[in-house]
């Protein structure tokens, strides 16, 4: 079983990295798993990665779900090639100007446009330790570039990175879970509950009072990158 398993996730990344074995007698195929990739994003984007299954893709080339699996085994492999396909445009982040600061905050800005534009990223690679590809691996690498003039060990290095990719995916699932309609209501309910139990809550009540929940015009991403940043910057002036 063990054995099995291995093979199985050399496979996975050898499709992954496109390095698996290649027919060299019979017709060409017809298709490739990096066009079948970008048709499940397609479908994703449109309607969410539940509606993503070999069969509803296999109709956007007018094929059975079966001729699909000469290229890609299944679902969980092609959900692995989609995350890869969004994550071709490695980040550019030489117009953010010189020094680690405005490098990974760009990093972190581009990152979310990612999420912005692919909501379903969220569910694909949620609780999971997910194989990395080329594309992948070249977000990490570019963080880390950027993280390296700040003289910190690598593990502090890898670590920082750790903490602005999870805020950018917090920050993303905050954006994707938002409803208005449903904010004003749990509000207005909040409010009312609050009002007759202000003496139980006496901190919360306050700073509700104090306008802490009202709406403003500050980033919220922006802020909470620009804490961490200053905690990055005050343990690189006590290293």
């Amino acid at each position: 079983m063990a054995k099995e398993k291995a093979r199985d996730l050399r496979a996975r990344v050898a499709l992954l990295w496109g390095e698996q074995d290649r027919p060299t007698r019979g017709p060409k195929p017809s298709l490739t798993p990096h066009r079948i990739a970008e048709a499940a994003v397609a479908l994703a984007d449109a309607e969410g990665l539940d509606a993503v299954s070999m069969s509803r893709v296999a109709a956007e080339f007018d094929v059975s779900a079966m001729a699909l699996y000469r290229y890609v085994p299944g679902k969980d492999e092609l959900v692995e090639l989609m995350v890869e396909s969004i994550t071709a445009q490695a980040p550019d982040l030489s117009a953010a100007g010189d020094g680690w600061r405005p490098q990974i905050a760009e990093w972190a800005r581009q990152s979310a446009k990612v999420y912005q534009a692919h909501p379903w990223l969220l569910a694909a690679t949620a609780m999971r330790r997910q194989l990395m590809g080329p594309n992948q691996l070249g977000w990490l690498d570019a963080a880390l570039a950027a993280l390296e003039p700040t003289g910190l060990s690598a593990s502090q290095q890898h670590r920082i990175f750790v903490l602005v990719a999870g805020l950018v995916r917090t920050h993303a699932e905050q954006s994707v879970d938002f409803d208005e309609e449903h904010n004003q209501e749990w509000n207005r309910l909040t409010g009312e509950l609050l009002d007759r139990h202000a003496a139980r809550f006496p901190a919360l009540t306050s700073a509700i009072a104090a306008g802490a929940f009202a709406p403003d015009t500050v980033d919220p991403l922006e802020f909470s990158l620009d804490r961490i940043l200053d905690g990055v910057q005050t343990l690189i002036d006590h290293a």
